[in-house]
């Protein structure tokens, strides 16, 4: 097997509760994204900044997270989007930076996810759900969350990588 194989194949792995940066949004995600994210990402900068002003140990800034609640029940122009960024787990609350956009603290949950990784354009990414799906299935687990992407690259990389995941319980 080559390890391009190997990488971009389905996996279960658990994963630890995340405190998270997190605004919503309703929209197609190439309309979404560019509205909110200067909210988001301003938020978090600005608590990096701060911290590091403060002579805390600061915090990498890494992959952006997207959760689509309904991306399945709906047309696209009508995606509930909740898009979120980690943070350090005793952050209690957030510098606004955009007037009308609320970025609120959360922790998601995670426990036991099945993941895979998607490399190319987003609007390609139906066969690696549709896979990711039937090895849930045949591993006797089951969907019990939300669909989430987590970010690797930027939009504009070369190969764009993209893990898509989903919490999941054995079948009963």
């Amino acid at each position: 097997m080559s390890p391009r194989a190997s990488r971009t194949d389905p996996q279960i792995i658990e994963m630890p509760a995340q405190k998270m940066a997190v605004v919503s949004s309703v929209g197609a995600p190439d309309k979404v994204f560019p509205q909110v994210m200067p909210a988001l990402y301003g938020s978090v900068y600005t608590l990096k900044f701060d911290l590091k002003k403060k002579g805390v140990p600061t915090f990498k800034v890494s992959g952006l997270r997207a959760r689509y609640p309904n991306a399945h029940l709906v047309p696209k122009e009508k995606w509930t989007i909740i898009m979120g960024l980690p943070v350090p787990d005793n952050t209690t609350s957030l510098p606004q930076k955009v007037p009308g956009v609320q970025v609120r603290v959360e922790t998601w949950e995670y426990g036991t996810v099945a993941q895979i990784l998607h490399l190319g354009p987003y609007d390609q990414e139906a066969p690696t759900v549709e896979r990711l799906h039937k090895f849930i299935a045949e591993s006797g687990h089951e969907i019990a969350g939300l669909h989430e992407e987590e970010y690797l690259t930027r939009p504009d990389a070369k190969v764009v990588k993209t893990l898509i995941r989903y919490p999941v319980k054995k079948r009963q």
